[in-house]
């Protein structure tokens, strides 16, 4: 269960690891905008905005990591795989991130496409294991 938590809290980490870049190019821009960092943040151009996108998207992966961890706890399935998968989850978006950063779209995509398999792997051996 332990390694499902870490693999959490990691996860919380990559949020806002992924905005290194952001801070970095809003410095450019003449510093953060706390009147308006949304707009400001708009005006984001190469790694500044891909590096934003990443950040967003990485909330949007919390919560498939904690339905599928919900469903481990719920279903009493907390195996060897569960947490293995859980850790390849944490690659996935570990690498989904810095290829966002430098720009290579189809390997993000290939690495979305596999962190989201070990997301479905964890909820339908927890939906077999409730069953």
């Amino acid at each position: 269960m332990s390694v499902l938590i870490w693999v959490a809290f990691a996860l919380v980490l990559v949020i806002y690891l992924a905005r290194i870049p952001v801070i970095q190019a809003q410095k450019k821009l003449g510093g953060y905008d706390y009147h308006n960092p949304r707009a400001q943040q708009a005006k984001l151009e190469g790694l500044g905005q891909r590096a934003n996108a990443a950040h967003h998207n990485s909330f949007e992966a919390l919560q498939l990591y904690l339905a599928a961890f919900i469903a481990c706890v719920a279903s009493g399935n907390i195996d060897v795989l569960m947490q293995q998968l859980a850790v390849f989850y944490l690659i996935c978006r570990v690498a989904f991130v810095l290829l966002y950063w430098l720009d290579k779209a189809y390997l993000r995509s290939a690495v979305w496409v596999l962190g989201c398999a070990a997301i479905l792997t964890m909820l339908v051996r927890a939906a077999l294991a409730a069953a």
